[in-house]
């Protein structure tokens, strides 16, 4: 087989790769919401495979994913092009982030510890600062949810408060699965934006 024009072609192939990411980075910047999508279904797979093989669990690694495609949301107009590919990028906003959630690993672990075995006491009678700390978060959890699309916010409800599954909502709503992971996607894109003080804390 000659290997002359495959070269070539494989450069070609990469370099239409490239320009196309640039430009949904440059749709993002200007505040795009449907090229995070557009992103996030064209790299998803690759920034996955890496946090798995750093995290080594598969919650944390879709955790991660959340974020890198989160801070992409907010930081694509620092992406320079110059600099290195988009994919290069997001990998290593993965790495960070991914190696950011392995060192925090211990001390998410002792402070949910910490939570756990305080659950038997009342808490608005012995720990009046916890409880009001509990209802806060549930205030901003609220209100974020409320900036939401209808769309967005009834099939993050149904996901995460009725337990459903992406196939059992568009079943119930009538509408394509793909239709549905998006409309998740982008909902839990937004709320963790607005949430990310309380979700760091």
């Amino acid at each position: 087989m000659d290997h002359s024009s495959a070269s070539p072609k494989h450069a070609a192939d990469a370099s239409a790769r490239n320009s196309a990411l640039v430009a949904l980075i440059q749709r993002i910047s200007r505040g795009d919401e449907t090229a995070v999508g557009e992103l996030y279904d064209t790299t998803n797979g690759i920034v996955y495979s890496l946090a798995l093989r750093v995290l080594g669990d598969i919650s944390n690694a879709e955790e991660v994913v959340l974020d890198v495609y989160t801070q992409v949301w907010r930081q694509a107009a620092t992406y320079d092009e110059g600099r290195g590919t988009p994919l290069a990028w997001l990998l290593t906003i993965a790495r960070t982030r991914s190696v950011d959630r392995l060192r925090s690993g211990w001390q998410r672990r002792q402070r949910t510890e910490a939570l756990e075995t305080s659950d038997t006491t009342p808490v608005s009678a012995e720990n009046p600062e916890l409880a009001t700390e509990i209802a806060e978060r549930g205030r901003l959890v609220r209100a974020a949810l409320e900036d939401l699309n209808s769309d967005q916010r009834q099939a993050i409800e149904l996901a995460y408060y009725s337990g459903l599954s992406h196939s059992e909502i568009a079943e119930r709503l009538k509408e394509p699965l793909g239709t549905i992971k998006t409309r998740i996607r982008q909902g839990m894109i937004k709320l963790r934006e607005r949430l990310g003080p309380i979700i760091n804390t």
